[in-house]
C-alpha cells in the first residue's frame, strides 16, 4: 500500500467529526464537508467516506452532491433513511432520489432540523 492509497488518520477523523455532527433530516455536500474539515476535495471527502477508516457507523446518506443525488447503487437504502427522519426530497426521472438542497440543506450552528 502506498502514502497515497492511505487517507490521513487526521484527515479521516476531521471528516468524521463533521458527517456526525449533521443532525437527522439535514445533510451537506461534499463540498460542504470538505470545506469543514479543511480538506483539498470533495472527491477527497468521497474516498475517505467509501473507506471508513474511523471504523465508525456514520450517516453517510446525509453527505450528498451539491445537486443532492448520491450514487445509484445507494439509492434504495438512503430513500428509507430519509423518509425514516424527515428529510425533504424531489423525485426526478434522472435519478430515484434527490434531497432538496434549498429544505434540507444544514448550516452548522444553526438548530438543526
Amino acid at each position: 500500500m502506498t502514502r497515497r492509497d492511505r487517507p490521513d488518520p487526521g484527515l479521516a477523523r476531521r471528516v468524521a467529526d463533521v458527517v456526525a455532527t449533521i443532525p437527522p433530516g439535514r445533510v451537506l455536500s461534499y463540498r460542504d464537508v470538505a470545506e469543514l474539515a479543511e480538506c483539498r476535495s470533495p472527491r477527497v471527502v468521497g474516498t475517505v467516506m467509501a473507506r471508513n477508516p474511523t471504523g465508525e457507523d456514520l450517516p453517510w446518506w446525509r453527505v450528498v452532491t451539491v445537486q443532492g443525488t448520491l450514487a445509484d447503487h445507494l439509492q434504495a437504502e438512503a430513500r428509507d433513511r430519509y423518509r425514516e427522519e424527515g428529510t425533504p426530497l424531489r423525485e426526478d426521472d434522472r435519478h430515484l432520489v434527490r434531497v432538496d438542497m434549498d429544505r434540507a440543506l444544514w448550516t452548522p450552528g444553526s438548530s438543526g432540523a
